[in-house]
């Protein structure tokens, strides 16, 4: 039980409704801003201007997936209010204030370090993203439906990184009948994916395995998937970004070259923000028991 722990939510979508349900059953006390224009009620929640919360109150504070931008602006979909993260609002927060975070960037990173404030990122986590790869894998699946003229079935699919959602990717679209062929810069990586019965290249010859796929699902953060790689590129391609943005991908060029190119981070909260929102709920309440509220203590 959260039981007298404040905890304030900033933002966010609608993944973060069942992360309120769920903390709120645990009897935290939850003040919500930048929801005001949302119709949500539950007892022990409170809607509240950024400018009238006291965070020498408070105990943690959530951010959205994104965290906040390289301002220190949060993004709010249930507001027009701006929100900014400053050091000053930080240093009235207790000695044990915990940030959490899907994400993070170096304006949170140095802020946290400046106030002496532990942040947690969550997409760092295992769990987490080994959880949200489910839904991030039929997000990306119906994409590819909705956005090709051939099945999925006996299509050439290129998977460019093994990480934890390009593992699940490779997988599923294998056991869906497509030729997958997934892109790795590391040994143990290259192994795995021999091992999964998969075709392996290494990422300096992406050049070469793009000329005969129909479809490039690209998980890495980083320009990879560059102008000269979509020039060698069938023109019926399809590619699918899901890395966080801005993508690893030239979107200029591929729209030049008239190659369907479509950025999609975030995908379990838009498919599946009910079960995304859960897995969530259910990893942050373990984590404010197990730390903020012993920490208080």
């Amino acid at each position: 039980m959260l039981t007298g722990l404040q905890i304030a939510i900033i933002g966010g979508d609608a993944r973060q409704l069942e992360v309120i349900r769920k903390l709120a059953d645990l009897d935290a006390k939850i003040s919500l801003i930048g929801f005001e224009q949302l119709d949500f009620a539950y007892s022990g929640v409170v809607k509240e201007k950024f400018k009238d919360v006291n965070f020498a109150e408070m105990d943690c504070v959530i951010l959205p997936i994104t965290g906040t931008n390289s301002e220190g602006k949060v993004e709010l979909i249930f507001s027009n209010e701006e929100v900014i993260l400053t050091e000053d609002v930080l240093s009235e927060t207790p000695d044990y204030f915990t940030i959490y975070s899907g994400i993070s960037n170096s304006y949170l990173d140095t802020l946290a370090k400046k106030t002496n404030k532990r942040l947690v990122k969550l997409f760092e986590r295992d769990d987490v993203a080994i959880y949200n790869s489910i839904p991030t894998v039929e997000g990306t699946i119906m994409m590819a439906i909705q956005h090709t003229e051939f099945t999925i079935h006996g299509s050439t699919v290129m998977v460019l990184g093994l990480g934890r959602v390009g593992m699940s990717l490779a997988r599923v679209f294998d056991h869906l009948g497509a030729n997958v062929k997934v892109g790795a810069r590391k040994s143990e990586h290259l192994a795995r994916i021999t091992e999964m019965g998969l075709t392996p290249f290494h990422l300096d010859q992406i050049d070469q395995e793009v000329k005969d796929i129909d479809i490039c699902i690209n998980t890495i953060p980083h320009l990879i998937v560059n102008a000269s790689v979509i020039q060698k590129m069938p023109t019926h391609t399809l590619i699918l970004d899901i890395a966080s943005k801005p993508g690893g991908t030239d979107f200029r060029y591929a729209e030049k070259r008239g190659i369907k190119a479509l950025l999609a981070p975030s995908l379990p909260g838009i498919v599946a923000p009910k079960s995304a929102g859960k897995i969530l709920g259910n990893v942050l309440a373990q984590l404010i028991e197990e730390d903020v509220l012993k920490r208080k203590e």
